[in-house]
C-alpha cells in the first residue's frame, strides 16, 4: 500500500501526462489482501501509459482541453492536418520530431536534419553565414560527409561553389531537393506507419472520452 501511495503522485506530476486520481480512495479501502490487490492493479494501467509517453515523446491531450496556446498539448485535429501536406507537417514542431523519429527508423534523418539546417540558415546574419554555411556543407553536402543528403551531382557543385560567398539563399536549390525527395517517398509512408497511426487513435481515444 505504501508503495503505491508513493508512485501515483510521482505519475500525476508528468508534464503532458493526465491522470484522474482521488486522494480519498486509499483512505477508504481496507487493508485486506483483496484490497492490496486492487491497488497493485493501478500502477500498472499507470505503467502503460508511462511507457507510452516516453515512446511517443508527445503529451496526451486532456479530455476538453485545446492546444492554441500551447507547443507542448498536441490535438488529434492538429494530427490530422499532418497528413494534408508535408508542408503543415514541418510547419508544425511536434510535427518536425514525430516525423524525425519515423526517418530515424528508415535511416534517413539527415533529411529531416539538413532541412531544418538549412531553415535556420536563411534567419542567420550576415556576419555568422560563412561559417555556418561551411558547417552545412561539411555536415550534410560534401561528398565525405557523415550524414551526406541524397542530391545529384549538379547540384552538390552548385551548392559548393555558392557557399564560396554565402548568401541566405545558398541551400536552396538543395533544400529543394531533399524537400521533393521527403515529399514523394517518406511522406506517403509516414502517413501509414504505426508511429503516425497509433498516435492519431490514441488522441483521438483520448478526446472522445
Amino acid at each position: 500500500m505504501r508503495a503505491a501511495a508513493i508512485s501515483m503522485p510521482r505519475l500525476d506530476k508528468m508534464p503532458g501526462m493526465f491522470f484522474s486520481a482521488n486522494p480519498k480512495d486509499s483512505n477508504e479501502h481496507s487493508h485486506s489482501l483483496l484490497d492490496d490487490k486492487k491497488q497493485k492493479k493501478k500502477p500498472k494501467t499507470f505503467g502503460m501509459d508511462v511507457k507510452a509517453y516516453l515512446r511517443s515523446m508527445i503529451p496526451h491531450l486532456e479530455s476538453g482541453m485545446k492546444s492554441s496556446k500551447s507547443k507542448d498539448i498536441l490535438s488529434a485535429e492538429d494530427v490530422v492536418q499532418w497528413s494534408q501536406s508535408l508542408e503543415k507537417l514541418l510547419a508544425n514542431q511536434t510535427g518536425q520530431n514525430v516525423f524525425g523519429k519515423f526517418l530515424k527508423s528508415e535511416f534517413s534523418e539527415e533529411n529531416i536534419e539538413f532541412w531544418l539546417a538549412c531553415e535556420d540558415y536563411k534567419k542567420t546574419e550576415a556576419d555568422l553565414l560563412h561559417n555556418k554555411a561551411e558547417n552545412i556543407y561539411k555536415a550534410f553536402v560534401h561528398s565525405d560527409a557523415v550524414k551526406q543528403i541524397n542530391i545529384d551531382f549538379h547540384t552538390r557543385e552548385s551548392t559548393a561553389k555558392k557557399i564560396k560567398t554565402p548568401t541566405p539563399t545558398s541551400f536552396d536549390e538543395a533544400q529543394k531537393v531533399i524537400y521533393t525527395l521527403m515529399e514523394k517517398d517518406s511522406y506517403p509512408r509516414f502517413l501509414k506507419s504505426n508511429i503516425y497511426l497509433n498516435l492519431l487513435n490514441d488522441l483521438q481515444e483520448n478526446t472522445l472520452k
